[in-house]
């Protein structure tokens, strides 16, 4: 009935719906997009990314476990420090089964040239 697998053509790429469920709403939110955006410049602590917003520590942890849960950020100790980095693997794949979603439109595109320009 309902394939609960993304597909994509290329191999290694595939992601679980709910894989793709996580990553997507976890960008979904201009703080979470701006700690992975820092993140991926290099190591931070929570509470260096905590230091940058107008919230709570709670409440920038939060918004790292979300992150953290998609695969888009790893958080590895360092003493009492928890060092919050970005994950450009779970980046790419998001980026390839954009690809793939572009690759099919754009295929439809064609198509739809191809039927106007017989007529």
């Amino acid at each position: 009935m309902y394939n609960h697998m993304v597909v994509d053509q290329r191999p290694g790429i595939g992601l679980t719906d709910e894989e793709v469920d996580r990553i997507f709403h976890a960008l979904a939110d201009s703080t979470r997009r701006d700690i992975l955006r820092r993140s991926l410049s290099g190591a931070l602590s929570v509470s260096e990314l905590a230091a940058a917003y107008d919230m709570s520590f709670a409440a920038v942890q939060k918004h790292v476990a979300v992150l953290e849960g998609a695969g888009l950020v790893t958080k590895e100790p360092e003493g009492r420090k928890r060092l919050v980095s970005g994950n450009p693997e779970t980046i790419a794949k998001a980026q390839a089964l954009m690809d793939a979603y572009e690759e099919i439109w754009r295929k439809r595109v064609e198509r739809l040239d191809a039927l106007l320009a017989d007529d």
